[in-house]
């Protein structure tokens, strides 16, 4: 199936695909399998008892940072493209991602409490965003390299698109296996041994990725750029600037009486909900726009403000519906408990089986599947119908633990309401931008998953006054709203998109 390096492009356009997408596709099932096998014990090592190994942390603390570690993962993207894009080039970016990565589940594998946990999260979210931007990349020039830097034809086209959809096979390969591993370590032998299996986990994919260096093409061992002054200059204010926020921040809420964790919490979400009003703002004040390009641009903050409500939902399956499962669900089977975080396979299997057909789906439709609007709608609509699902389960185990259906179900309509919503979101994101702002608007894109990562670390809080089953009614409720909401809108933002659908 895989191509020679020194093959011809014409051969190449045959159908099979280049040599490299196996040594890529393995690079990322690793890290994947590193990523959400740590993401599937965290909030649980978070709170767990001290005498059980964890950190102690009451249930919407643990909720809250969990939340802001996936906000500074998907902020730290923004520095880790820039330093691929400008510095040292995609190879460069990965392989010091994962020694970065490698490094983080090291630490965090050290028994020292929160000596050790939050250094190696802060390292884990520093190394993926070193790593997640230039992967992708790599990816889409294997296939230039082939096509002699040209990305036009339907073969060519259909080739690329077959070779994406078989790397992100690999990102759900790896996220299902992980919580199954990492999650039986973590939880039935010890919280560190499940944080060693994920930093092993990233060892081999580094170790694939420089070994399988030579099955890359020559365009992706850029050399180590210099950076004219200007753009150090502009980059070392950015990065102060944003350090300095941060410091502030923490300070002030230190000095208000709060605990450094809580402290640390809301300085990355304000910093979290700063960066993509200081992106919009610059783009709007940008001289040289046309008012096609305002317009869409103004469509987009709709489109970015709505994804933002969705993530601040669905991010919370990895955090208070897994403490959900802990304290509240019968995970019995044969007579046989099986850990918590087993839960965490649920999405991954189900985006291995789903996301094909979708794709099939909208393609079948054709030109009458529905719109932008009408596809995010849907995806907020089918979360609502999830979490009123969790809803249910959470007045359910008032009386006691429930089945593991409620799980199950819930989950799978999590994933076909993301199947609507993310992959439409990448493509008009694409499709919205300005020329000059093409690369920008799509780091807009993950900026909206750290938001709603960061909105969530504080939206948990309510857990402490509501039972489970209010606390998903409300969430559920207000989903709903969002989904009416753009449901009503979607004629004034087709507008907007001017031409975009």
């Amino acid at each position: 199936m895989v191509e020679t390096q020194g093959a011809a492009p014409a051969r190449a356009a045959g159908g099979r695909h280049p040599r490299g997408l196996l040594t890529l596709w393995s690079v990322e099932m690793w890290e994947r399998f590193s990523f959400y096998g740590m993401r599937a014990i965290l909030v649980l090592f978070l709170a767990a008892p001290v005498s059980d190994g964890g950190l102690g942390l009451a249930p919407h603390v643990a909720a809250a940072v969990f939340g802001v570690y996936g906000a500074l993962v998907n902020l730290l993207a923004l520095p880790g493209g820039w330093l691929a894009d400008r510095l040292w080039g995609s190879h460069r970016a990965v392989v010091r991602g994962g020694i970065v990565i490698t490094a983080g589940h090291t630490v965090l594998a050290v028994p020292a409490g929160a000596a050790s946990a939050y250094p190696g999260l802060l390292l884990v979210a520093v190394g993926t965003g070193l790593l997640k931007p230039g992967i992708s990349t790599m990816v889409g020039r294997l296939y230039d390299a082939e096509d002699g830097g040209g990305r036009d034809g339907p073969g060519s086209s259909a080739r690329r698109d077959a070779g994406f959809s078989l790397f992100y096979m690999g990102i759900s390969l790896g996220a299902f296996a992980a919580p199954l591993v990492t999650g039986f370590l973590g939880e039935r032998v010890d919280w560190h041994a499940g944080f060693g299996a994920a930093a092993v986990g990233m060892l081999v994919g580094l170790l694939v990725c420089v070994r399988g260096r030579g099955r890359l093409p020559g365009s992706l061992a850029e050399p180590v750029r210099a950076l004219p002054a200007a753009d150090v200059r502009r980059a070392v204010l950015a990065g102060g600037g944003a350090v300095g926020f941060l410091a502030a921040v923490f300070a002030l809420a230190v000095l208000w009486g709060q605990s450094p964790t809580q402290a640390a919490i809301q300085a990355v979400t304000l910093l979290t909900i700063a960066v993509p009003v200081v992106y919009f703002t610059v783009m709007f004040r940008a001289a040289g726009l046309d008012a096609v390009d305002r317009s869409r641009l103004g469509a987009y903050v709709w489109i970015f403000l709505a994804a933002s409500v969705f993530w601040m939902i669905a991010e919370q399956g990895g955090s208070l519906i897994s403490l959900f499962a802990r304290d509240h669900v019968d995970r019995t089977l044969f007579g046989w408990e099986f850990p918590t975080s087993w839960f965490q396979s649920l999405g991954p299997l189900y985006s291995i089986v789903l996301a094909t057909a979708f794709a099939a789906l909208w393609l079948r439709l054709g030109e009458r599947q529905p719109s932008t609007a009408a596809k995010f709608a849907l995806g907020l609509l089918g979360l609502g119908l999830a979490t009123l699902i969790m809803a249910g389960a959470g007045w359910s185990a008032a009386d006691g633990r429930v089945t593991p259906l409620w799980l199950i179900v819930a989950f799978l309509v999590q994933i076909m309401a993301e199947m609507c919503l993310s992959p439409t979101g990448l493509s008009v994101t694409t499709r919205l931008a300005p020329s000059r702002f093409a690369h920008q608007i799509m780091s807009l894109w993950f900026l909206s998953v750290a938001l709603g990562s960061a909105l969530s670390s504080q939206v948990v809080r309510l857990t402490v006054i509501w039972s489970p089953g209010t606390y998903f009614a409300v969430l559920g409720a207000a989903a709903l709203v969002c989904a009416a909401a753009v449901a009503l809108a979607r004629k004034r933002l087709r507008r907007l998109m001017r031409g975009v659908t």
